[in-house]
């Protein structure tokens, strides 16, 4: 496969990664390039870790995740989104943000935005083709999109206020619609 093909393989994995740093890009407070660095660093590890599991599994796990992967990756963004979107509406004097650069938050966005990683990782295996190489740049694009799209949020953030932690959670939400409405 091509450089090109990977490129466009890695850019179209990480878009969705990209939204979800806008989102959370914008809910976060913090100045310091450590919640960057961290979104950053876990989006670009799942989505190099992912396409080599996909690959190594082959035919057997791929096929009896993709019957729910789907419901998994909407559960996980709902959740997320949500409570993104009741953090943003709580009373300033109860509001105390949760950072979803760490701990389970991190875990579970980074796992929902690489899932379709996995079938990629996938469909190497059947075309013979080798994966180091691929993930390696599907993950090195990733962490740059997350890192950018984290810095876009905090600037949308600063520009319209809590507002955009709302709308960072609807399109949690609305990410994990339209993966679901793909694998209907």
């Amino acid at each position: 496969m091509d450089l090109i093909t990977i490129i466009l393989v890695a850019i179209g994995l990480s878009v969705d990664g990209f939204s979800v740093a806008i989102g959370i890009g914008a809910a976060n407070t913090k100045r310091s390039w450590a919640p960057v660095l961290r979104l950053a660093a876990a989006f670009g590890l799942f989505q190099f870790a992912m396409p080599i599991a996909g690959w190594l599994a082959g035919l057997t796990i791929v096929n009896v995740i993709a019957n729910y992967d789907h419901w998994i990756a909407f559960a996980l963004l709902a959740y997320v989104g949500s409570k993104m979107i009741w953090e943003a509406l709580k009373k300033e004097e109860e509001k105390e943000t949760d950072d979803q650069t760490k701990g389970l938050p991190l875990l579970l966005l980074s796992i929902a935005t690489s899932i379709d990683a996995l079938a990629v990782g996938f469909s190497f295996s059947v075309l013979k083709e080798q994966i180091l190489f691929p993930s390696v740049i599907i993950g090195i694009v990733c962490f740059l999109m997350t890192a950018v799209g984290v810095i876009f949020g905090k600037v949308l953030a600063r520009i319209f206020g809590k507002k955009v932690s709302i709308f960072g959670g609807v399109v949690l939400i609305g990410i994990g619609i339209k993966i679901l409405i793909e694998h209907m």
